[in-house]
């Protein structure tokens, strides 16, 4: 199988292509902003499979520079989409994102509100919109995987786990103080998230989907956690907005796809990977 990617040096696509060896992966290593060249390299390449994993992620880096950031998750997703209308019988995997909904305190299904809550989770939401509106009736297959909140060693340090871990090793066997932290999130495994793409791809699923565990973690238990394999105290400071997103899996669950790990399977993997 020939399977078309963006995104492959991420942390995402890297994860993918190591996990799955008998896929021959054609990496696409330039600019999805550059119309002419992306447009060039689909029509030459020949793929059954396209996975579009590339993005601009951290909130930081996108309010920053929002304008670039448009340009890469927006403009490029549109780049691409323009040019595969051009290719036919071709399975495209737009990797999405929980940030499309707003905060609510019930499990989030594929059909509720979308209200983005952040500059990524916007762009992600006018990709979504820009894909549907140009797939629908096309010769291609589409699928949204709206993936919730994960983690992995290769993670940047502005991520949150990265960057709890981070104020945990300066701080040793010590008191560490956190604000902001009692929000709810829906964490899923790296590993999942790699089966769910797969798992989409052999069903031939049409159509957007919700990626995560279906649990929700308060993100003060997250930190008491990683602060105790750091034999560190924990400072909770309260914060006054509560935040929810955690995914209703029901959809993915009817096709036969179940997550495998859970949060004490992800802050272990990650630990040890870092060490």
């Amino acid at each position: 199988m020939n399977c078309a990617i963006t995104g492959s040096s991420g942390v995402l696509g890297s994860y993918i292509i190591k996990k799955n060896p008998k896929v021959n992966f054609l990496k696409f290593k330039g600019d999805i902003t550059n119309k002419k060249e992306i447009t060039n390299w689909i029509l030459k390449k020949k793929f059954s499979v396209f996975l579009h994993l590339a993005a601009i992620v951290p909130t930081s880096e996108i309010s920053n520079n929002y304008v670039k950031a448009k340009k890469v998750n927006y403009d490029g997703t549109k780049n691409i989409v323009d040019a595969l209308l051009h290719k036919k019988n071709i399975w495209f995997f737009y990797a999405s994102s929980s940030h499309v909904y707003s905060s609510s305190p019930n499990k989030i299904r594929e059909n509720s509100k979308l209200k983005p809550i952040t500059l990524y989770g916007k762009l992600k939401y006018l990709s979504e919109l820009y894909i549907l509106k140009k797939l629908k009736k096309s010769k291609i297959n589409y699928c949204i995987g709206r993936i919730f909140s994960f983690t992995y060693f290769r993670q940047k340090e502005s991520f949150l786990v990265p960057s709890i871990f981070k104020k945990n090793k300066i701080t040793s066997n010590s008191l560490v103080v956190f604000k902001n932290t009692n929000h709810f999130r829906d964490f899923v495994s790296i590993s999942d998230i790699n089966r769910a793409i797969f798992f989409l791809l052999k069903k031939k699923a049409t159509g957007i989907f919700n990626i995560g565990s279906g649990k929700k973690i308060n993100l003060s238990l997250l930190v008491k956690k990683i602060c105790k394999i750091f034999n560190n105290t924990p400072v909770l400071k309260k914060n006054h907005k509560i935040t929810c997103l955690v995914a209703n899996i029901k959809k993915i669950r009817k096709l036969g796809w179940r997550p495998k790990d859970n949060i004490n399977d992800i802050l272990e993997n990650y630990n040890f990977k870092k060490l």
